[in-house]
């Protein structure tokens, strides 16, 4: 017991020591590509995450039968019913909201080489972490996918394929509409700066739930280049139709590009009244923070040349005072102004035209005498 013991506190010294040694490595490393490296981490566990939850959910889905052992699986050959439908557009939908909002604060929670070109064309990531993260997307779909095919009992059953009835050219256009859905809607709630990004994955999830739910029947929903190439590396087998899954896609994120760079150019945020337009990018960031800055130095500039600024160097009791005296001359000079605006241009006030005045002593005569 006591070597055993012994054991376990030589292996909890040895965890500690290699994750201190990784931890110093790290801080060790350029902020940038440190960040670069939490990224990739982050997109790869993400990115693994969603399609496995994903892969598994459209597995159960299409099994058809199962022997109380659970040694023998019969997996769909034919059309899915709308019961299949649902399951895996919840699947997928419901999978990519959880890890979006899990991962989306480490790498941005994009989980789709097509969503990674469209945030590099708006200018949202740069082209070292978009590269980085095409990449990533990549392995982590053919690691789920290995890793589902490993775990279930039959053969993987997840790939995207044409319906019977759908033609190459119909698969195209529905997989470019769905994906330019889903890419605009992640535009507009997690590129776009505004109070409402803390529950975008919510918004992204459902957006692809939607889109699931239109696209699975008639060419197996892929929106996403690494979920259709995936399955396909494992399992070996590369239809003729799978440059579809990426045609579709990467024109999908290039309209969604389109479309929000014309609204961007139009102003939308004026449309509805809004005070502040909501940043897309750094640079947009950085130019409003820069036009910040010169409005508070315009500013302190204008307060300095004012008589008020000298009230920076009193007591705060004493700026309180000279505030108020400040506030009752201004009154003054305004009620002033009123009574000579209401007596005409270039008059004095009522009471000193009448005591500019001479007294006619037949009137104060006549007010005796009560007429």
């Amino acid at each position: 017991m006591l070597a055993d013991n012994a054991g376990h506190h030589n292996d909890s010294k040895a965890t500690n020591a290699a994750a201190h040694f990784i931890k110093k490595t790290l801080q060790s490393l350029p902020k940038s590509i440190r960040g670069h490296v939490v990224a990739v981490i982050g997109e790869f566990v993400g990115t693994l995450l969603f399609l496995f939850f994903a892969f598994a959910g459209t597995q159960v889905a299409n099994v058809s039968s199962n022997t109380n052992t659970g040694t023998t699986v019969i997996t769909e050959t034919v059309q899915k019913t709308p019961q299949q439908l649902l399951y895996i557009s919840l699947a997928f939908g419901f999978s990519l909201a959880v890890n979006t909002w899990t991962f989306f604060r480490i790498s941005g929670g994009l989980f789709n080489p097509a969503v990674t070109v469209g945030m590099y064309l708006i200018g949202a990531i740069d082209i070292v972490r978009a590269a980085l993260l095409f990449v990533t997307q990549i392995i982590a779909a053919i690691a789920a996918a290995a890793i589902v095919n490993g775990l279930f009992t039959g053969g993987l059953n997840v790939s995207t394929e044409l319906s019977a009835t759908t033609t190459v050219a119909q698969g195209v256009i529905i997989e470019m509409l769905l994906t330019m859905s889903l890419v605009f809607t992640i535009f507009m709630l997690a590129a776009e700066k505004h109070t409402g990004n803390f529950i975008a994955p919510v918004g992204i999830g459902l957006a692809l739930f939607v889109a699931e739910l239109t696209g699975v029947f008639w060419t197996g929903g892929s929106l996403n280049p690494a979920r259709s190439f995936g399955p396909a590396v494992v399992t070996k087998s590369f239809a003729g139709t799978h440059w579809i899954y990426w045609v579709g896609p990467f024109a999908g994120a290039i309209l969604a590009v389109i479309e929000f760079k014309l609204i961007k150019a139009l102003e939308y945020t004026t449309v509805n009244g809004e005070e502040t337009a909501p940043t897309s990018d750094g640079k947009e960031m950085k130019r409003e923070r820069d036009l910040e800055a010169a409005k508070e130095e315009r500013e302190d500039a204008r307060v300095a040349r004012s008589p008020v600024s000298q009230a920076t160097t009193l007591h705060p009791h004493e700026h309180q005072v000279q505030n108020q005296h400040l506030q009752e001359r201004q009154g003054e000079h305004h009620r002033e102004g009123a009574v000579q605006g209401v007596n005409g241009p270039g008059l004095g006030s009522v009471q000193n035209t009448r005591a500019a005045l001479p007294r006619d002593p037949d009137s104060d005569l006549r007010k005796m005498s009560g007429y």
